[in-house]
């Protein structure tokens, strides 16, 4: 089955249908026969990968001995049966996220593990003369519903004439945007308090790249240099923003590139953030890494304006400016996509925004604006 189309309908299996994946076998598997649960998100980059890279080798391989459920956490219903399976299973914050298998149980977590352990588990099983479905409260009446679902289909198509039951393949399915899509107050009620703060950053850093706009003209204009020289607390204090940003993306880093669970924290979903699409540029490149290195360029680029040679340090001040101008519009995407598209907020890229918005915040200072002679208006930068 072509990969795209398999992914299309795995993002379609919530708890109203949970339908087995065509490839698994029908109604009547072979034994012994492996069942597993899996959690995913539509939105989810790694859930994307498991699902079209991982899982259909293992169907081929395995057939009807392999019985796979999607559950869409996404949807309440999904929601409610994964927040059982963590209950059930005392999942710990760290491991909680999708994509999640549980056979047995055994909860498999990330598209690392899921793909390592996975296969090796499927094999101990089958010698083992097969395994039920996991022990997850409310399973069991989820199963009885794909059943009665797949009997209702199978009866239709008898009194259709048609030989062989209707399948899931031949039902016409959305694309698996559409079946994560939303509308806009849904996806905010899904993390109220973590979306509203991320909000509220968002219009902060707004108002400060309005005022960094204002101030590139005053500059043009004739007016104090962007950076006023860049001395005392305001330097340091672009350092101290630049190691924190930098200590968070590095963080950011280990996650998406090993994949594994992030601590989130009381507040947001961040794993739900660093699991989606969104957290790779590209689809190559992990938002994390390029933090890493725009927070490290901005710290050469302060020292060099603190200790660089005389001829350098207002280049470096240029490029410091420019650095914190683009990393705080490229935040202001970023944290746009948070409530209002992805519908979860990562404490994590939050903390590295502020800290960007104040780096460029700092280097703007306080310009006035006084009478000069002749009548004319000259611009003055208020020292810190």
């Amino acid at each position: 089955m072509n990969h795209r189309r398999l992914y299309k309908l795995f993002s379609l299996l919530t708890l109203t249908t949970l339908l087995n994946l065509p490839v698994i076998g029908q109604a009547f598997a072979q034994t012994p026969v492996v069942h597993a649960v899996l959690f995913y998100s539509p939105t989810c980059g790694h859930c994307h990968y498991v699902i079209t890279e991982v899982l259909p080798p293992l169907f081929e391989q395995y057939g009807d001995q392999l019985q796979l459920m999607g559950v869409d956490v996404t949807t309440a219903n999904g929601q409610a049966l994964y927040q059982s399976a963590v209950q059930r299973f005392e999942i710990g914050e760290d491991r909680r996220g999708v994509p999640n298998l549980i056979v047995d149980d055994h909860v498999l977590v990330g598209s690392i593990q899921i793909p390592e352990e996975f296969p090796g588990l499927i094999e101990e099983y089958l010698d083992a003369g097969g395994v039920d479905w996991p022990d997850i409260p409310g399973l069991a009446e989820a199963v009885q519903a794909n059943d009665e679902a797949r009997a209702a289909a199978t009866a239709q198509a008898a009194e259709a004439g048609v030989d062989e039951p209707l399948t899931v393949e031949a039902v016409d399915v959305a694309s698996s945007e559409t079946a994560a899509s939303g509308d806009l107050m849904s996806k905010l009620q899904r993390d109220p308090v973590g979306n509203g703060i991320a909000i509220v950053v968002l219009i902060g850093m707004i108002v400060v790249i309005v005022q960094a706009l204002r101030r590139t003209l005053i500059t043009k204009a004739g007016g104090p240099a962007l950076g006023g020289g860049l001395t005392g607390w305001r330097s340091w204090g672009v350092a101290a923003f630049g190691v924190l940003g930098l200590l968070v993306s590095i963080y950011m880093t280990y996650v998406e590139t090993t994949q594994t669970t992030a601590v989130c924290g009381p507040i947001g979903d961040c794993n739900a953030v660093q699991q989606s699409a969104y957290a790779m540029l590209f689809g190559t490149l992990p938002i994390g890494v390029l933090g890493l290195v725009g927070y490290a360029a901005i710290l050469i680029a302060w020292a060099g304006s603190r200790w660089g040679q005389a001829s350098l340090r207002s280049l470096a001040e240029a490029a410091l400016f420019g650095m914190a101008l683009f990393g705080t519009l490229f935040s202001i995407y970023l944290t746009f996509l948070e409530p209002f598209v992805i519908g979860a907020t990562c404490a994590w890229c939050l903390t590295s925004a502020i800290c960007m918005t104040a780096i460029l915040l700092l280097q703007l200072g306080t310009p006035s604006i006084q009478p000069g002679p002749a009548g004319q208006t000259t611009q003055a930068e208020a020292t810190s």
